[in-house]
């Protein structure tokens, strides 16, 4: 029910209660006064008939019809045993056989000697009557009256009442529906104004010049002040949080008591194979593999799950997860598969070092412990130490090609850009090689197309990337072949080729050619002298410029590799 209705019903019934209250008073204080006179004027009546009566006992009987006539009371003479000896509303004839009014209460006390009354009803005129009795005559007189009188106007006092307690109730019910209606309209208002805070709508705020109410409003208004506040708090918090979770490199997934997960970023999104628009089922349905089932079960039953690794997808991750205190759970997800690899290229390095090394080390000792403890002639002491010479060459390029990577991808190097005459440094990084290619009739070609004249690079990077192309193709080469580098402009910048006529490489090695130490032909490699960096150490160099390089071949045909440097706007400047 509404508080409009409320207070009108509520004042509906006050009204109705006093109506009541005054009609019930009034009827019982009138009621109470009109006997009292009635009574009065009885009693005044029953000492003058007292007084008017004759001695002759006869002539009483007579004297009391006609009092009865004149006043409309009606009289009783009884005697001091209770007989009636005169009665005005009954013949004379019949007063004998009148019950004994001894026991009558108002009788009673006449005999006494007080004044006596009572009401009630009488069996002999067969209505309600007002008794008083006064002592006098042959013993009590009494005089009665009847209470129709009394009770009409009361009924009339009554229906005055009550037309005047309508008129009331009507007054009333129009000042309640005001009063209700401009008291329930500024509440109605407040509840509406919290309404729209709760919906975070803006609240309209009433004026009721009632202070009670607009201290009510103004409490409203300061509570919503203080909400505004700190929801816009939270929600910055919220922002923040979510912003942070989304921006970590670990996959992080949290779940409600049910299960249902409400938060994922997009590393874990990733991790799992899903896309940022896709939604993801239930935390027990996220996993395919046993164990990270049996992590997850763990999680939804209040325990925690410390450092499980999975297999997702190829990925290697490392599962970490908390039961939240209010129930759900909170997982998070390392990615462990570039620190794998790093591990295995840290363990294929050390091998590869130790058996790049090991194989120069050999010879070089094993030659110095033949001159150390045995008599050897002049011409084998300088094969020998030959040799030793040549190992020791191989294991410093090794070390310089090992320093120069190192210093590339710990950005200690960064290159220093010029323009470059592309034609002249070919042809000077080739006459380096000049001698051996000559001993094995390998003819070289440069063709510089139109464009391709100035390249933009950092120039000892540019002479280290032709000197590994150029002695990387001379040593797969054979001899009679043919070894051409060309330059072109292309996409915005230059195109550097270098291509042989060698065996080729077969398409299952071509994705690792740039890898450090990996060889197509290990065995012919190694015979040539090869580090197996070059081609490494070109990639770096190249991209240090943002530039790319690339490699096709064809086995029995011969290869082609590709560095690609881009216009100066691209690349980054030394310091920068």
């Amino acid at each position: 029910m509404k508080f409009a209705s409320r207070l009108v019903l509520g004042t509906l019934v006050v009204i109705v209660v006093v109506i009541v209250t005054l009609v019930a008073g009034a009827d019982f204080s009138l009621r109470h006064h009109l006997e009292h006179d009635i009574q009065s004027s009885l009693e005044r009546e029953a000492r003058l008939v007292t007084r008017a009566l004759p001695s002759d006992s006869l002539a009483w009987q007579s004297l009391v019809e006609r009092i009865s006539r004149e006043t409309g009371l009606r009289v009783t003479l009884i005697a001091r045993d209770g007989r009636v000896v005169a009665e005005s509303d009954e013949p004379p004839e019949a007063v004998p056989r009148i019950e004994n009014h001894g026991s009558r209460p108002e009788v009673m006390a006449a005999l006494e000697g007080r004044v006596g009354s009572a009401q009630r009803h009488s069996a002999t005129v067969n209505r309600s009557l007002l008794y008083v009795a006064v002592p006098g005559g042959p013993g009590a007189v009494r005089v009665a009256a009847p209470l129709l009188g009394v009770d009409e106007i009361v009924r009339q006092a009554q229906m005055s009442v009550l037309k005047a307690a309508a008129m009331a109730l009507l007054i009333g019910i129009v000042i309640a529906l005001v009063v209700a209606r401009s008291v329930a309209r500024p509440l109605t208002d407040i509840s509406q104004a919290a309404g729209a805070i709760a919906e975070g709508s803006p609240p309209h705020f009433p004026r009721s010049g009632i202070s009670d109410i607009d201290a009510v409003v103004r409490s409203l208004r300061a509570m919503h002040e203080q909400l505004e506040q700190r929801f816009a708090e939270l929600k910055r918090e919220r922002a923040e949080s979510a912003a942070l979770v989304e921006a970590m490199g670990e996959g992080v997934i949290a779940s409600d008591g049910r299960g249902q997960i409400i938060t994922a970023n997009r590393a874990a999104r990733r991790l799992l194979g899903y896309t940022p628009e896709e939604s993801l089922p239930a935390l027990d349905q996220l996993f395919r593999m046993k164990t990270a089932r049996e992590a997850v079960d763990a999680l939804l039953h209040g325990q925690a799950a410390v450092d499980r690794e999975l297999e997702l997808d190829g990925h290697t991750v490392l599962l970490t997860g908390r039961p939240l205190a209010h129930g759900g759970a909170l997982l998070v997800l390392h990615d462990l598969t570039d620190l794998r690899r790093l591990e295995t290229v840290r363990r294929d390095f050390v091998a590869n070092v130790s058996h790049e090394l090991k194989t120069p080390l050999t010879s070089i000792s094993g030659y110095a412990e033949t001159l150390a403890h045995d008599q050897t002639d002049a011409e084998t002491t300088r094969r020998f130490l030959g040799v030793i010479l040549t190992n020791a060459r191989r294991m410093q390029r090794l070390v310089d090609g090992l320093l120069d990577l190192s210093r590339i991808e710990s950005g200690g190097w960064r290159p220093e850009p010029e323009i470059v005459d592309t034609g002249a440094v070919a042809r000077e990084t080739w006459a380096l090689l000049a001698d051996r290619a000559a001993e094995r009739r390998i003819v070289f070609a440069t063709e510089v197309e139109p464009g391709g004249e100035r390249v933009y690079v950092d120039p000892d990077a540019f002479r280290q990337v032709l000197s590994n192309l150029l002695d990387n193709a001379l040593r797969y080469t054979p001899p009679g072949g043919r070894i051409a580098l060309r330059a072109r402009r292309e996409d915005g910048g230059v195109r550097v080729s270098v291509r042989d006529s060698g065996a080729g490489i077969p398409a299952e090695h071509l994705t690792r050619i740039f890898e450090r130490f990996y060889r197509a032909d290990a065995a012919r490699s190694r015979d040539e002298g090869g580090t197996g960096l070059g081609l490494a150490i070109v990639k770096h160099l190249v991209e240090a410029h943002a530039g790319r390089v690339s490699v096709e071949s064809e086995v029995g045909a011969g290869t082609e590799i590709t560095a690609w440097f881009p216009d100066p706007a691209a690349i980054p400047v030394a310091g920068s």
